[in-house]
């Protein structure tokens, strides 16, 4: 049986921070939006609903969507924020959507594939349910994404959507994406150059650079030194956890060293790759836990755990108590207090 989509409560805080942006009180829209943000799950037909209310308050505009889409930050996407940051190369962070997307809407969907000079990203007109609005808005996200994070990014090589709009709102597409856009298309595709793979995770986006600006935080508590060898060990934890594999030998090798030097690095500080892994996972537990946008089981991921009963079962054993009820004491997104 075909996968239900649906989209995150964290997505649909799209609408919300549009609504301020174009100074639209809707407070009816308001309303609903805050009822559906706060949750895990928001099924697609809510959220399709949700869209049009929107795009029905400014009649004169052709094609909304791509400026609610192009509004995107980091808590907009939950766990995908976090695992972009993972990433070291756009490469990395495309494979990294495609292999979780499953948190975001449910189902795994996307096909990544270089031909050429080219690389694409598309997703089949099967089970898509979504709708030209809803994939309007995605694709602006995602083509915003990518140009935050380079210096004079080239545009996209090319656009497809599933369906059709007016021939007005062909052209802000047009310009928007700034390539040409094809329609009635088998598939929702972007195209662009096969080098944007390898180009570096910048993090101009502020949202992104705050986010990893409190990954870093966090780790420094686990293993406070200010050297290069320390800074290079944190940043190779984030992408090994993301990964599911956060061992000393992958982290060794990943460092360029063998296991045996790291242990040795490592012991300077008195601390086991055992124990500054245990460490690390609880001051980013604390971390994460404080945003509203990751689920108990999107943590569990961040930090490595196969299962969300494991990451429990860790957390009561570095606190004494629960991630629920630790959730619950703090206030979102400020200083950790563990």
């Amino acid at each position: 049986m075909a996968a239900i989509l649906r989209v995150t409560g964290a997505w649909v805080g799209l609408l919300s921070d549009w609504l301020d942006r174009e100074g639209l009180e809707a407070k009816a829209l308001r309303a609903a939006v805050e009822r559906w943000a706060g949750e895990e799950s928001v099924p697609v037909p809510v959220w399709r609903n949700l869209l049009e209310q929107a795009v029905a308050l400014v009649p004169g505009q052709q094609a909304p969507e791509l400026a609610i889409g192009s509004g995107v930050r980091p808590g907009h996407v939950g766990v995908l924020g976090y695992l972009a940051l993972a990433s070291s190369t756009l490469g990395e962070a495309m494979l990294a959507y495609q292999r979780y997307e499953n948190l975001f809407y449910g189902a795994n969907l996307a096909e990544v594939s270089v031909e050429g000079g080219e690389a694409e990203i598309r997703w089949p007109r099967e089970g898509n349910e979504l709708g030209q609005r809803a994939d309007g808005v995605a694709i602006a996200a995602l083509v915003t994404f990518l140009r935050r994070q380079l210096d004079n990014p080239p545009p996209p090589s090319g656009i497809s959507f599933l369906g059709g709009v007016s021939s007005r709102a062909e052209a802000e597409y047009e310009q928007f994406f700034e390539c040409p856009v094809q329609w009635d298309d088998s598939h929702v595709r972007v195209r662009f150059p096969v080098t944007y793979l390898t180009e570096p995770m910048l993090s101009r986006d502020p949202a992104l650079r705050e986010l990893l600006d409190r990954q870093a935080q966090a780790l420094v508590r686990a293993l406070p030194s200010g050297s290069a060898m320390e800074r290079q060990l944190q940043q190779v934890l984030l992408r090994l956890l993301a990964e599911g594999e956060p061992t000393l030998a992958r982290a060794a090798t990943a460092m360029h060293m063998s296991p045996r030097t790291l242990q040795r690095r490592l012991a300077g500080h008195g601390l086991s790759w055992q124990q500054w892994l245990d460490r690390s996972r609880e001051q980013l537990a604390c971390q994460y836990l404080q945003d509203p946008g990751l689920s108990l089981s999107d943590v569990a991921l961040l930090l490595g755990f196969s299962e969300q009963s494991a990451f429990t079962r860790a957390f009561r054993r570095w606190t004494s108590t629960s991630p629920g009820r630790f959730r619950q004491s703090v206030r979102p997104l400020r200083s950790p207090a563990c």
